[in-house]
């Protein structure tokens, strides 16, 4: 067991929610103990001074001594408290676990809105809080109010105040939610970003806090934005942006792929022009980190490449120093497009072998040459290479390149089984470059840049190699909590669905049943491809019942709010246990299932009185493929999956491996191998199986 030692603050309030944090912590990281430590900051002390002036640090001072000292190892705060920025020498991040952010009127027991005088006394301790007050009270008079919140409720309650406005997340965690007279809508009165949210201090690149950090962030994406049209963007960045939580974007791009953005994804404008940056570079680097910290999904969108002049190496180095994970989805380049889209090619047969390209501008906006000499110590790439690599190298070491040049071998680039090989000049010579199975097509890139590589290994998957299994219904969301958790995800699913004719059919007699119960998100797609298909009215369908929040968002994507599902135990028992005191007496049910799904559920509502068509919607088949990439740990998400992966590949290429599942049925599945999961999802949520996963590796 290794002990940290914790700080807090000694208010009642912050101690609940420090003790919820360390309950958390606990759960996740058993090999860890925790020691609390109470301190008393200037801000508790100094009950006078209005909030609205107080020094940044009010709340955190002497924890951030605390932290710089060594008497803890981190603090916990409540993430609006931090200062911006923090100390030096101090890094943070914020946690998961989020209240409600909304503010809230508090009156005295017994009283409501209607109650209050014309000219209301209101406590408040926020410009913004006084402002939405006096817009809705004209007449009011806003005073501070200072104290812990049972002291702000005592002030209340004994006649200081005739109301009080503040953040109704300190009410819940203080178990006093009847507190709230009225919520007030975020419509009405926006919240600073870390209200309802907590956060943890920690002395920078401390290796281990680095690492918890790791499961409480999301992959940055640094996105290329191709150039011109929006068409010049890949599917994959695509994706990015469609499940962007905040979005930093540059000028030199279409502004149509902004429109792929979710509606509550935040944009952020960082463009540069030459002469003119909106935003300087250290502050975006800034900006992205920040975020990310934050939790937040955050894709960084830049014009064409990112790679190619687009300041790139600057905003990595700040997330590589930080332990911070992230993903680069190259982008197609004003190089590629004002050539190739014009037929200026720049290789063309018996006429060119290759090109040079570079900028005439130097650091900081000054002018460079583009001589010879300057040429003549750019990186080299080498397409067609490999088989004549040790040629090649002799070639640059006769004229003059040195021997232990850094020289790397890019094989199958931008493919999942991407392999780079990383040597020397003197290296090619020798043959250190590997024969590798189907001779897949190599770049060879020969000078400085050789010696880079972006970090795989940040994340709480730490670039593990995860074969994704799932069918089409489950694969996105699969390849999303995977490249969050900073893995890299190999997509096979081993499964396909297929629509059966006697689900067709009872689908066109939506109308005659009162319920419609469905239990995974594969079903409910595979239904809504039915629906599609036959034609019916979706406003036909009856009410919907379903097991958990992976088929009631499957529902949502669709319009469609489903009726009953349970709060917990997402599975069909707990579908049923929470349809337990629904009367189904002379009640119609369709029951559409997978043909492996079994008829418990049926059968349960038939001894309920409900007259049940159980119906097959679709059957699995099996994928096949001739060979498996290279692969660290494997996604299962069905049974069918398990089964199909061992008829062509053995239960022994699971041997050794480690492997994470969604369901009983599917750890049933690799027990009849004589295999047990290493990690099984705690629900039904797809992202539930890879956290378990990267719970399941840590060591402190």
């Amino acid at each position: 067991m290794k002990k940290l030692i914790v700080g807090a603050r000694g208010s009642r309030l912050s101690l609940i929610q420090t003790h919820a944090v360390l309950e958390h912590f606990k759960c996740w990281f058993p090999a860890l103990e925790f020691e609390l430590r109470k301190f008393s900051t200037i801000g508790d002390r100094d009950l006078k001074t209005d909030l609205r002036f107080s020094p940044e640090d009010f709340f955190t001072r002497e924890l951030d001594d605390a932290l710089i000292s060594g008497q803890i190892d981190f603090a916990v705060h409540s993430a609006k408290d931090l200062p911006n920025p923090v100390p030096y020498g101090i890094d943070w991040f914020w946690l998961p676990w989020r209240e409600d952010p909304r503010d809230a009127w508090v009156l005295p027991p017994g009283k409501t809105m209607e109650d209050l005088p014309e000219a209301p006394v209101v406590g408040v301790s926020s410009d913004r809080r006084e402002a939405y007050c006096r817009g809705r009270f004209p007449n009011a008079v806003c005073r501070p109010v200072r104290g812990s919140i049972p002291s702000r409720l005592e002030q209340l309650d004994r006649g200081d105040f005739d109301a009080l406005l503040m953040a109704g997340a300190a009410l819940n965690r203080l178990g006093l939610p009847e507190r709230a007279s009225e919520w007030v809508p975020l419509s009405e009165l926006t919240v600073p970003p870390g209200q309802g949210v907590l956060a943890v201090t920690f002395r920078s690149g401390d290796p281990l806090l680095t690492r918890i950090r790791a499961f409480m962030v999301k992959a940055v994406r640094f996105v290329g934005a191709g150039v011109g049209s929006f068409d010049t963007c890949t599917w994959g960045g695509i994706n990015d942006l469609r499940s962007a939580e905040v979005c930093l974007y540059d000028v030199l791009m279409d502004a149509a792929l902004l429109e792929f953005l979710p509606p509550d994804c935040e944009w952020v404008f960082v463009g540069k022009r030459c002469g003119g940056h909106t935003v300087p570079q250290p502050e975006i680097t800034e900006l992205i980190a920040n975020y990310a910290r934050q939790g937040r999904r955050v894709v960084r969108l830049k014009g064409g490449d990112p790679g190619l002049f687009g300041r790139l190496a600057e905003e990595i180095e700040v997330l590589e120093k930080l332990g911070l994970p992230y993903t680069v989805r190259p982008g197609v380049s004003a190089l590629t497009v004002a050539t190739t889209g014009t037929g200026m090619l720049l290789t063309r047969r018996g006429e060119s072998r290759g090109f040079t390209a570079l900028t005439p501008r130097a650091e900081r906006g000054g002018i460079a040459g583009v001589a010879l000499e300057q040429r003549s110590r750019l990186p080299l790439a080498v397409f067609m290479s490999v088989r004549v690599a040790d040629q090649v190298a002799a070639q640059l070491i006769n004229e003059g390149w040195p021997s232990d040049t850094p020289a790397s071998c890019v094989f199958n680039a931008g493919a999942d089984d991407e392999r780079v090989v990383a040597t020397t000049l003197a290296g090619l010579v020798s043959g250190t470059l590997p024969v590798l199975e189907g001779d897949p097509p190599g770049l060879l890139v020969v000078g400085t840049a050789a010696g880079h590589c972006y970090r795989r290994d940040l994340g709480a998957l730490r670039g593990r190699r995860i074969l994704i299994t799932a069918s089409e219904a489950l694969r996105d969301k699969a390849e999303l909590a995977a490249r969050d958790l900073g893995a890299i995800p190999l997509v096979r699913p081993m499964i396909r669905l297929v629509p059966c004719a006697e689900a067709e059919a009872a689908l066109r007699r939506a109308g005659e049943y009162d319920w419609l119960v469905l239990t995974s998100p594969s079903a409910v797609d595979c239904m809504m491809a039915l629906v599609r298909l036959t034609g019916v009215d979706l406003r036909k369908l009856p009410k919907v019942m379903t097991c958990g929040p992976g088929s009631a968002a499957a529902f949502r994507r669709y319009g469609i709010e489903p009726d009953l599902a349970p709060a917990s135990n997402f599975c069909a028992e707990g579908m049923l246990a929470a349809s337990a005191e629904v009367d189904f007496s002379g009640q119609k049910v369709l029951r559409l299932r997978s043909e492996k799904a079994g008829s418990v559920v049926a059968d349960t509502l038939r001894q309920r009185g409900a007259a049940v068509d159980d119906a097959v919607l679709y059957r699995n088949k099996f994928v096949a493929y001739d060979r498996l990439p290279e692969f660290d740990a494997v996604f299962f998400a069905s049974a069918s999956a398990v089964d199909s992966f061992v008829s062509q590949f053995g239960a022994e290429r699971l041997v050794g491996k480690a492997v994470t599942v969604l369901g009983k049925p599917t750890s049933a599945a690799l027990a009849r191998y004589g295999l047990v999961p290493s990690a099984i999802a705690p629900d039904a949520e797809v992202g539930s199986a890879f956290l378990a996963l990267a719970l399941a590796e840590f060591a402190p």
